[in-house]
C-alpha cells in the first residue's frame, strides 16, 4: 500500500472515530431518558443518588455524562460493555475492572461479591442502595 492510500485510511477512521465521539453506542444512543424507568424501580430512592451512580458508570466506560440516564435498571452490564467490544479478541479500556474499583471505592461495596454475567445496572444499584443503609 502506499503511504498516500495509507494516509486517506487512517484520516477516513480518524473522521469515523470523531463522528461517532459524544453518542452511546448501539441502541443505548437512540434511546430516550431511562429516569421514569430508574424512578419507578426505586420510588425511595432520591434522583441524586441515582444520577450519582449513573454518572459514576458512564465515567467508567468514558460515556459522556450527559447520556448517563439514558441507561435503563433493566441493563446488563456485559450488555453495555459487549456493544463496545463485540469480539472477545478486541483489547478494552479496562472498563468493567474500572467500575469496580469506582464501586468499591465510593460504596464500600466487594463488587466480586455482587458480579454475574447477567448483573443489571437495576440489580448493581439496589447493592449500593441495600450498602448505603446497612
Amino acid at each position: 500500500m502506499s503511504t498516500l492510500t495509507i494516509m486517506f485510511l487512517l484520516a477516513i477512521a480518524v473522521l469515523l472515530g470523531c463522528a461517532s465521539m459524544g453518542r452511546l453506542p448501539g441502541q443505548f444512543g437512540d434511546r430516550a431518558c431511562q429516569g421514569r424507568g430508574w424512578r419507578s424501580a426505586f420510588p425511595t430512592a432520591p434522583k441524586a443518588e441515582i444520577r450519582e451512580f449513573l454518572a459514576l458508570f458512564a465515567e467508567a466506560f468514558a460515556f459522556p455524562n450527559k447520556e448517563k440516564l439514558k441507561f435503563s435498571p433493566d441493563d446488563k452490564i456485559l450488555s453495555v460493555y459487549r456493544t463496545l467490544y463485540p469480539s472477545r479478541w478486541t483489547p478494552d479500556a479496562l472498563e468493567v475492572e474500572t467500575l469496580a474499583k469506582d464501586i468499591e471505592a465510593k460504596y464500600g461495596l466487594q463488587f466480586s461479591s455482587v458480579w454475574s454475567e447477567n448483573l443489571t445496572l437495576g440489580e448493581l444499584f439496589a447493592k449500593v442502595q441495600e450498602r448505603r443503609s446497612s
